[in-house]
């Protein structure tokens, strides 16, 4: 039996790699005709600049706040016990299509060059009007890849953010979820849903938490995500073992008749802790991040996003994380509470929706320039910048359509991104050979 069952995935395995192969060269085609106008728009966005960290541009302080461990508490007394990871994982009923059973559409979003070599659509009502935006996995939680034995992939979602901007969603609309997705066997990949909360009034409740999710990082115990939500709020702080279940279900959230719900969902994730900005109505803010293992500590790195048409450069940094085991997954602060940046730049790059970093490179995923178009994926230094060139006409617009965040699972040495509602990977080495 355990034979036949590798045979059958191996089959799947070739299935799937025959059929990104033909997207891609449909795709490679398709990108012949982009237009001019959009193949041009910043095809030169040179080095990146250092600033300095201490004050001007790259100074960017995060004070952490902490929910006080008696609202916490309370809500668990309550709610019941929290859940782990593995507990979520069970109830992963939610099966995503492979590449093959994806619409045209749906795969035209994904990259022209290099083509992905993994690739899955989200299909069902759930995820109707809600847009994709982030993206991380078990293999930044732990360096092995795994958490508590499992290969885990957490895909991010927010309601009615359609239009595609960061700036957040429309008034009487957000909440953010996030899909657990147990990728144990790459050939059958199943989901469930978690809705990110905030706890309240002392604990004896929770509301939604509203806002664009567009970057999010699982570090140890903890999960990190952007948000909009207020003037000065910039990453909130979930614990992976702290997830509630909801008793009640409902399109309501929090408490209500009968015990608790989660807007249909079946967990419930209560926030920790924040990060807030300094004072300042014009203090930039993260809008996506990711982890860079190659750093000694471990580091968080994060860019903010800055429109095509801006009339200042976007800026990037890194932030330490802790290493202290009082302190898991959290960054490292100073006697005040404050995370300060220990490298920040700026680059041309515009309209990025996604950061990744290893040693000196930094990968920035540039948005299309035009509807149904597709964005660039650059990777800059402070010597220069290159893209990948694909079609005829060597545009440089060969990254997915709807971009999301970046992350990088280094035990198998794959990038993974979303695009609308394709899920996909590729290899960290086929991405540098194809820059030349």
């Amino acid at each position: 039996m355990k034979h036949r069952g590798r045979h059958r995935r191996r089959r799947r395995g070739r299935v799937l790699r025959a059929t990104l192969a033909g997207t891609a060269l449909a795709l490679t085609a398709a990108a012949t005709v982009i237009s001019a106008s959009q193949a041009t728009v910043a095809d030169a966005p040179g080095a990146l600049k250092p600033v300095a960290v201490s004050d001007g541009s790259g100074r960017l302080p995060l004070a952490e706040r902490r929910v006080p461990g008696r609202w916490l508490d309370r809500l668990a007394s309550e709610m019941g016990r929290p859940v782990g990871v593995g507990t979520v994982l069970e109830n992963a009923d939610l099966p995503l299509r492979d590449a093959a059973g994806c619409s045209t559409a749906e795969k035209h979003t994904l990259p022209v060059e290099p083509a992905a070599t993994r690739a899955y659509c989200f299909g069902g009502s759930d995820t109707r009007g809600w847009r994709a935006g982030a993206v991380t996995t078990s293999g930044d939680a732990d360096d092995d890849g795994r958490w508590g034995g499992n290969r885990v992939i957490l895909s991010g979602w927010t309601r009615g953010a359609e239009g595609g901007s960061m700036d957040g969603p429309a008034p009487g609309q957000g909440l953010a979820k996030v899909a657990f997705v147990d990728a144990n066997d790459p050939g059958a990949l199943r989901y469930t849903w978690a809705l990110l909360a905030v706890p309240v009034d002392g604990g004896r409740d929770y509301r939604g938490l509203v806002s664009p999710l567009s970057g999010m990082v699982w570090y140890q115990d903890k999960l990190l995500v952007t948000t909009r939500e207020g003037d000065r709020d910039a990453l909130y702080v979930y614990d992976m073992d702290r997830i509630q279940r909801a008793t009640v279900e409902s399109d309501a959230v929090g408490r209500v008749r009968g015990g608790w719900a989660a807007h249909g969902n079946r967990f419930v994730l209560p926030a920790v802790g924040s990060y807030t900005l300094p004072g300042g109505d014009d203090a930039s803010r993260p809008a996506t991040v990711s982890l860079d293992r190659s750093t000694s500590p471990d580091s968080l790195v994060a860019g903010e996003w800055v429109p095509a048409d801006g009339d200042r450069r976007t800026r990037l940094w890194r932030y330490a994380l802790s290493r202290d085991p009082a302190r898991s997954g959290l960054l490292t602060t100073d006697s005040a509470g404050e995370a300060a940046p220990v490298e920040a730049y700026e680059t041309k790059t515009a309209d990025v929706r996604g950061v990744l970093a290893r040693r000196s490179g930094w990968y920035l995923d540039r948005a299309a320039g035009s509807p149904g178009g597709h964005g660039t994926l650059w990777r800059q230094d402070t010597d220069g910048a290159r893209a990948t060139e694909c079609g005829t006409d060597e545009t440089r617009h060969c990254w997915s359509g709807g971009s999301g965040s970046l992350s990088y699972w280094e035990e198998t040495g794959e990038v993974w991104s979303q695009s609308g509602r394709m899920l996909f990977a590729l290899p960290l080495t086929s991405i540098d050979r194809a820059l030349g």
